[in-house]
């Protein structure tokens, strides 16, 4: 059995010069149930994590039975997608939502592995601060920080 946690963590751009913009952008990130970072995609700042969501959930691997994620990440589309591919999702509903579907409290407690892989990749300075301005460098900062994560925790 596979069960996969789905988060986001927003990194913010801080400029070098005050005639600079800062911008935000946001880490979408998938991990696996030990922690290490398995799927991560970065978008901006003001970009629903839906859409994050979709480019990490279209190909999840077979074997993956759940899916665990916060309530940015509660729509319909993504439960009924989930629910095709027959993973259970441990999403609870947001707040405003009328109909509020049912959710595993106590699977829903082991989503700290996703924020505990963020707490360490944001433990490498270059990823918590960003000091790339371009997207591109950034995530291969990000991608050589979650290739030490994920192989330390082997």
């Amino acid at each position: 059995m596979q069960r996969l946690h789905l988060g986001t963590s927003r990194c913010r751009w801080e400029p070098s010069t005050p005639s600079q913009k800062k911008s935000a952008s946001k880490l979408h990130a998938v991990c696996d149930s030990e922690g290490r970072p398995v799927r991560l995609h970065l978008t901006a700042g003001q970009v629903s994590d839906f859409k994050g969501a979709d480019v990490l959930l279209a190909d999840l691997p077979d074997e993956t039975e759940e899916v665990i994620g916060d309530r940015g990440y509660d729509s319909n589309k993504i439960r009924q997608s989930l629910a095709e591919r027959k993973i259970t999702a441990c999403i609870p509903p947001k707040k405003n939502r009328k109909s509020k579907p049912l959710y595993n409290w106590h699977l829903y407690k082991k989503r700290h592995l996703i924020e505990n892989m963020f707490a360490k990749l944001k433990d490498w300075r270059r990823v918590a601060t960003r000091y790339d301005r371009c997207a591109h460098t950034f995530m291969s900062a990000i991608h050589i920080a979650a290739s030490f994560i994920f192989y330390l925790k082997e």
